[in-house]
């Protein structure tokens, strides 16, 4: 049921021209404590594309090995009614109302004693657990200690059954990781909680310089014409993303803006969201066959690898969208400032302490709004590459993985001197 992840090489020092001087040092300081030391991650999915988590992952754990520490990623691989399962969860946790079945919660019970059983054998100085998926673990195993939860969504206001069933399965954990200080439950004793924000890798392919010209001729063999008005919005088919709100800010923006086009980037490549086939057949009936209206949700459809297509959409989009009515931080908003981009984002979660209203990006609330700022930025081009701008610099002092790996650092070290 376990699965060790395997990982590119990466080395600390190619990160130099990002972070500064003091903050490289820290960083070295902070990993010679924890050298030769088994530190372990466990999360859902390492497919490439398949969310947030997966992303860092796959530059924090080779930038720790790097360091000499013993870090290892491991995902679960339970049957797929698991996975139905904690979607309602995930759901439920963000507030959504749903209601676990007694046969669904002992299922998740089952599984992840079996987990658990499992996981204890790995004998690590510390465990990380991402997200609801194997929140369970260290629960069911006293060797599964010490042990951090580190949820990337949002607990402020769970549906109050989901959270009377959850709740006694965070009592093991020694330190609870959430993102921004809003998503903090009440329940939480305070000195468990720690806060800080994921980071983007500037030097994965996604986030690497692409030409412009290269990204045009991209999106040009999809279909797309790159010489019209483009905007887009990358991100799983999930109702919290609120694909049909863009689709019908977009109607509301092509009124006034007739050849505008829209690129909904939701490539279905995680295994852990079951539900997102559905999704898809309901946002396909919003776009009405509009031709002006791309969709892509099929990678086999698609000869282009992720990260390369996300990273052409974004650089060739005049403008990026994330509409979401609930969001843990949104790394697709940040990959999107970083590439200079003006970002319209829902006015929800970690998108506030990213994007500065009318500063370094635009936060909206109605489906209105969004399409007047989309008429807005489409008519002044100084203004996008105003926000543009500001957005950069503010993912390089903020959310940039050699931060995030230094705040990793930090909160291992203080655990394990206890």
């Amino acid at each position: 049921m376990l699965k060790k992840v395997q990982v590119q090489e990466k080395n600390i020092n190619d990160y130099r021209e990002f972070i500064s001087d003091d903050l490289m040092l820290e960083i070295k300081k902070l990993s010679e404590t924890l050298r030769d030391k088994k530190i372990i991650h466990i999360n859902a999915t390492s497919q490439p594309g398949g969310g947030g988590v997966a992303e860092i992952l796959h530059s924090l754990i080779p930038l720790m090995q790097d360091l000499k520490i013993g870090a290892e990623w491991h995902t679960i691989n339970p049957p797929e009614d698991f996975f139905s399962i904690t979607n309602k969860i995930h759901n439920g946790l963000q507030g959504k109302k749903v209601e676990l079945a007694k046969a669904e919660k002992e299922l998740y019970i089952e599984q992840s004693k079996k987990m658990s059983a499992e996981i204890e054998k790995l004998n690590a100085k510390l465990y990380i657990i991402h997200d609801p998926q194997p929140l369970l673990i260290p629960y069911f195993s006293k060797k599964i200690h010490p042990a951090i939860s580190r949820i990337h969504i949002d607990l402020s206001s769970p549906n109050p059954d989901t959270w009377n069933f959850l709740l006694p399965y965070f009592k093991p954990y020694k330190k609870i990781i959430l993102s921004t200080h809003e998503f903090i439950n009440s329940n939480f004793p305070k000195e468990k909680v720690i806060i800080f924000p994921p980071a983007i890798n500037p030097l994965s392919s996604k986030n690497s310089p692409l030409k412009k010209e290269y990204a045009r001729l991209i999106l040009e063999n999809l279909g797309i014409n790159p010489s019209l008005p483009i905007i887009s919005q990358v991100s799983r088919l999930d109702p919290f993303k609120d694909p049909v709100g863009v689709i019908k800010a977009f109607y509301l923006a092509k009124k006034n803006i007739p050849d505008l086009q829209l690129i909904l980037l939701a490539e279905d490549l995680a295994k852990d969201n079951p539900y997102s086939e559905k999704i898809f057949q309901e946002v396909k009936k919003y776009t009405q066959g509009d031709p002006d209206i791309f969709l892509f949700y099929d990678p086999k459809k698609i000869k282009c690898d992720n990260d390369t297509l996300v990273n052409a959409v974004q650089t060739a989009s005049d403008i990026i969208i994330q509409k979401s009515v609930k969001e843990g931080f949104g790394l697709s908003v940040t990959e999107a400032m970083w590439k200079s981009k003006a970002v319209i984002a829902g006015r929800v979660g970690g998108i506030k302490i990213q994007i500065r209203d009318g500063y370094n990006g635009y936060l909206v609330s109605t489906i209105e709004h969004c399409a007047s700022r989309v008429e807005e930025l489409l008519k002044d081009k100084s203004l996008r590459e105003t926000l543009g701008r500001r957005a950069k610099k503010s993912v390089a002092k903020n959310f940039l993985i050699p931060r995030l790996l230094r705040d990793h650092l930090k909160v291992a070290n203080e655990i394990m001197e206890k």
